[in-house]
């Protein structure tokens, strides 16, 4: 049985790589077809069942004759998910602090009823925000601008990292805080030199699932705005007609995912929490 299972459980990583990795492949594949390339039958190997061609990612940048430039919905969603990542990570962060290390009462209303507050706030379908979110950036005058946008995803990436953080500073032990407001430090500066610095695993945690849930977000990138902002996932969908583009939507897919999978690999070396002591 001891010989077995790292068998077994080399068997069970291989067929969990495989079923992660086909779709990128299939993806990769489709996208240097051509129209007849894909629907002529599945062909799989490139110079051997196809002759690859390049139509799928020149017509994403607006170049051999396609119909979609790509790169400025890119541009957009970059902007617009980093800015309200960034916005939400700090008043996040600030704001899980003061609700892991301070006591609010306010009648029956407490620190873990203020914490649910922000949480449930990711309960409500998105669709009970598109007429307020509309009304309040119609009278803003900033529908169909990146401003508005990174409004609205502040607002829905908020509770995000409210959430993340307040679990994380609850794992770090107020100790620490003792120690640095007895040598002097005021309530900010403990937060700032002492317990930020220990905090990276956790911002980086918050992070990331505000860019993913920003990023990935379709439903208000395509309800608030029109034709002078669109955002890569509303820019994918217009691929669509009346025949699907599969070539040119596998091209954009991959393109969508990169930079997700890049921070991944950026910043897995801080995803381990290790100890208070020193991460690395």
């Amino acid at each position: 049985m001891e010989r077995l299972y790292p068998l077994l459980k080399a068997a069970a990583i291989l067929l969990w790589s495989a079923f992660v990795v086909a779709p990128f492949l299939w993806a990769m594949t489709t996208s240097f077809k051509t129209a007849n390339g894909v629907t002529a039958g599945p062909t799989y190997i490139p110079f051997v069942d196809y002759e690859p061609s390049l139509a799928a990612w020149q017509g994403l940048f607006g170049s051999g004759g396609g119909s979609i430039d790509i790169a400025g919905p890119f541009v957009s969603s970059m902007v617009v998910t980093l800015s309200a990542s960034l916005v939400s990570l700090v008043l996040g962060t600030l704001a899980a602090y003061g609700l892991s290390r301070f006591s609010y009462k306010a009648g029956p209303v407490g620190n873990s009823d203020l914490t649910f507050f922000f949480v449930s706030q990711r309960i409500m379908p998105p669709v009970v925000l598109a007429i307020p979110f509309f009304l309040m950036l119609g009278w803003l005058g900033l529908l169909d601008t990146i401003a508005g946008l990174v409004i609205v995803y502040v607002a829905l990436l908020l509770p995000i990292s409210v959430w993340v953080m307040v679990d994380f500073f609850n794992s770090i032990p107020r100790e620490l805080d003792e120690t640095a407001m007895i040598d002097g430090c005021t309530p900010f500066e403990t937060f700032w030199r002492v317990i930020l610095p220990n905090s990276v695993p956790g911002l980086v945690v918050a992070g990331i699932f505000c860019i993913i849930f920003g990023w990935n977000d379709f439903f208000f990138a395509f309800t608030l705005t029109f034709t002078q902002t669109q955002l890569l996932p509303v820019a994918i969908v217009s691929l669509n007609s009346s025949v699907t583009p599969w070539w040119s939507l596998s091209a954009s897919a991959l393109i969508s995912v990169a930079p997700l999978i890049v921070i991944a690999f950026l910043v897995e070396r801080y995803l381990d929490k290790g100890s208070i002591g020193g991460r690395k």
